[in-house]
């Protein structure tokens, strides 16, 4: 079986070299068998029926990407993101699940250091520290680890991850079945660093931006804009894989949704948008700037317009609760581990029973907070009420509590009930918007 696996999977890269585009309806039945158990055959299917149309905007997206982005990068997405994190990946981890009684993620998201050359409003990583960082030997059993479990796709944050890109590109290097994502403000990727993502293949970068010029140096600090657009005109120009990431407020949100500003980044060369609502975490965190129920709503219907009608892969942190049957974290389909070690169930839930140091990655699955998460899951029978920090506060308030979990935040300790107070006035906004929007996606 290994064989003809690797077989077909030669087969593949090789198409994806020689005129892709023709041999699209090839390349799909290749990944129809290297889909192990039938596990991705649906979306395998819808794949097939959209690309049949030459009109259609993810044919568009699928062209883009084959005349703008290096072969290598989009071989190593294939071979790695595709096929190792999800064709592969998925069947193992799910057996891993069963095996061991416990959640297996897909992804990992560790921080190789708390240290950031910004210090921007709101930051959930502000409240850690600046002193801290995973040594490369830490990283590189987290990842070995991992991928005994099934789990092929690592994602840096921080701190600014690329205080550390030397580590970064060395870890792409060592795990070349893997695929590794970075989130970054942009102001330390110069030419040499692009070469070494070409060398690689397997990395790719979401850059941190807010909207526009004004919305984002409004977070980040003036001059920020502009060194983040600086960052993703080398990237094209060195015809490498990135998106942006962006966090949506009370005062972005109309900005970071725009025609304008969407077709701006397209035009820069994004190939993908990550989109996340803000969350008040940390002691001195700002409510104001929660976004409201009529803006979280105006976000579920434009991410859906955006992937209707634009050649960009836009997801919604929140709002795709729908997709993914509630609430990915604690293992369900990612994890965060921070600089100091402290295993997360979210990157913005900073409480933990275990330490990567003291612990394995599957003791850390199996420990009291993430056993609790998976008793849980999903919070919620609505999807589009996925999180149990923004929108149940009190299933957070009850497994922070029985869990025996404390708070991780190094600058000031945080607890539980002070955290889920600056939300439970959202969620309970939120639960009406959300309960009619879910009972018209029930009624379709």
């Amino acid at each position: 079986m290994k064989k003809i696996r690797n077989a077909a999977l030669d087969m593949l890269l090789k198409y994806l070299a020689t005129d892709p585009m023709e041999r699209l309806p090839a390349i799909l039945a290749i990944a129809s068998k290297l889909d192990k158990g039938n596990i991705h055959k649906g979306q395998l299917s819808a794949v097939r029926e959209v690309l049949q149309d030459d009109r259609s905007v993810w044919y568009r997206f699928i062209e883009d990407l084959f005349a703008g982005v290096d072969v290598r990068s989009i071989q190593k997405l294939a071979e790695c993101f595709v096929v190792n994190a999800g064709l592969d990946g998925e069947a193992h981890a799910r057996a891993a699940e069963e095996r061991y009684g416990c959640n297996i993620p897909w992804a990992i998201l560790m921080d190789p250091t708390s240290a950031c050359n910004l210090k921007c409003t709101g930051c959930w990583a502000a409240q850690y520290g600046n002193k801290n960082n995973l040594a490369y030997e830490v990283l590189d059993s987290i990842i070995r680890q991992g991928k005994q479990l099934g789990t092929h796709f690592y994602i840096f944050s921080g701190g600014e991850p690329l205080v550390r890109k030397k580590d970064i590109i060395r870890l792409c290097k060592a795990h070349c079945d893997c695929y590794f994502l970075s989130f970054t403000n942009g102001t330390l990727v110069d030419d040499a660093f692009c070469r070494e993502i070409k060398r690689v293949g397997n990395l790719s970068l979401a850059f941190s931006i807010e909207g526009d010029e004004a919305s984002t140096d409004m977070r980040r600090g003036k001059g920020t804009y502009a060194k983040v657009i600086e960052a993703m005109e080398r990237m094209r120009a060195h015809r490498l894989l990135f998106g942006y990431s962006t966090c949506y407020h009370r005062y972005n949100t109309e900005s970071v949704g725009s025609d304008e500003f969407i077709d701006h980044m397209i035009s820069l060369g994004c190939r993908f948008a990550w989109n996340f609502t803000y969350i008040p975490v940390g002691k001195d965190a700002r409510c104001d700037l929660l976004a409201t129920p009529e803006q979280r709503a105006y976000m579920y219907r434009r991410v859906r317009e955006i992937r209707e009608t634009k050649p960009i892969f836009a997801l919604d942190f929140w709002n795709d609760g729908e997709h993914t049957q509630g609430c990915i974290a604690g293992g369900r389909r990612y994890l965060h581990i921070n600089a100091a070690g402290d295993v997360e169930p979210c990157a913005f839930i900073h409480y933990s029973n275990v330490n990567i140091h003291d612990t394995t990655l599957l003791e850390a699955l199996q420990s009291p907070l993430f056993m609790a998460y998976r008793k849980r899951q999903p919070f919620n029978e609505n999807h589009l009420r996925p999180c149990p920090l923004l929108d149940n506060p009190d299933a957070l308030i009850a497994m922070v509590k029985e869990s025996g979990a404390v708070s991780t935040e190094m600058e000031a300790r945080e607890d539980v009930d002070m955290l889920c107070a600056k939300t439970t006035g959202a969620a309970i906004l939120w639960e009406k918007t959300a309960d009619r929007l879910w009972k018209n996606i029930s009624e379709r």
